[in-house]
């Protein structure tokens, strides 16, 4: 999220900051709106903000919340509780490494059609395009 907040300071816009409070670690974005900085206590909380408001998902490698985030969306527009905002998935060969995609398809615990809900990238230019195209589509 340091990418996209940063971007924004250097373009002059503004940009907002869902932290979380954590025992050890988490301290807000530096590159956020100080007054649009806001920090929640519960994950569910966070999450929930950031599904509400999302207009976009682009997903880099990462861990468990990164996860977390990313199949909250998924889910939230597979089941039409959200409506569909286009998702890329940033690095093909990691997302297709770290989730078996087909192998959830061929267990028949999500359809076919469900792959469509996102798309890979592997340079800023396709995601861009990615999004593109998908929100002249939704």
């Amino acid at each position: 999220m340091e990418a996209a907040n940063r971007g924004a300071q250097e373009a002059g816009a503004p940009s907002i900051g869902l932290n979380i409070t954590l025992p050890h670690e988490q301290m807000p974005n530096a590159y956020s709106t100080p007054e649009l900085t806001f920090r929640f206590h519960y994950f569910a909380m966070r999450k929930m903000h950031f599904a509400m408001r999302a207009r976009a998902l682009v997903a880099f490698p990462g861990g468990f919340g990164t996860f977390d985030e990313l199949f909250e969306i998924l889910t939230l527009v597979q089941t039409g509780k959200a409506p569909k905002v286009p998702v890329v998935l940033f690095d093909r060969a990691y997302w297709q490494s770290a989730v078996g995609f087909k192998a959830m398809v061929e267990a028949g615990v999500i359809a076919a059609t469900d792959l469509k809900l996102f798309h890979f990238a592997d340079t800023a230019e396709e995601a861009w395009q990615h999004l593109f195209d998908m929100q002249n589509a939704v």
